[in-house]
């Protein structure tokens, strides 16, 4: 089974159960688990902060997101002082354009980071950047990270 986890959303799963999110382009996919109770979470983050005025779940921003996305690891019987991070995405959509409105994915990216190191959480694997979108799979069962591009390109961290 495959658990899709939309855009500003996020899940947790356990064996056998996968999680999967599409169209990361500036977005970044943030997967935490731990590996000795085979529980994983999986974000679909959208934006760095959640600032004054702007709405949405928490797994839209990195600096709400994150935090919730361990708490509920943790309901599901996950350990905080265990837990590894694999990210991808943080794409730069629009590369012909310099404006620093335009470069979110970069952004993202950063948030993201410092988000995971404020709650001292090691980023294992990351697949970031770039001009291309991407899809990713994570399995809780063996650990590993699969990320589809949009040019047809297969990495497994």
């Amino acid at each position: 089974m495959v658990i899709h986890v939309p855009i500003a959303h996020m899940a947790v799963a356990r064996p056998p159960a996968k999680l999967r999110t599409t169209g990361l382009g500036s977005c970044v996919g943030v997967v935490l688990y731990d590996p000795w109770a085979r529980v994983a979470g999986m974000a679909h983050i959208m934006l760095p902060q959640a600032t004054e005025g702007r709405e949405g779940p928490p797994a839209k921003f990195a600096d709400t997101g994150i935090p919730e996305l361990v708490r509920r690891i943790e309901e599901a019987g996950g350990v905080r002082r265990r837990l590894r991070a694999k990210i991808a995405g943080g794409a730069n959509m629009f590369p012909q354009l310099s404006n620093d409105f335009f470069r979110i994915g970069e952004k993202n990216v950063l948030a993201v980071k410092a988000a995971l190191q404020e709650l001292r959480i090691p980023v294992e694997a990351e697949d970031v950047g770039g001009t291309v979108g991407r899809t990713i799979e994570f399995d809780p069962e063996s650990g590993k990270l699969t990320v589809w591009t949009i040019r047809g390109e297969v990495a497994v961290f």
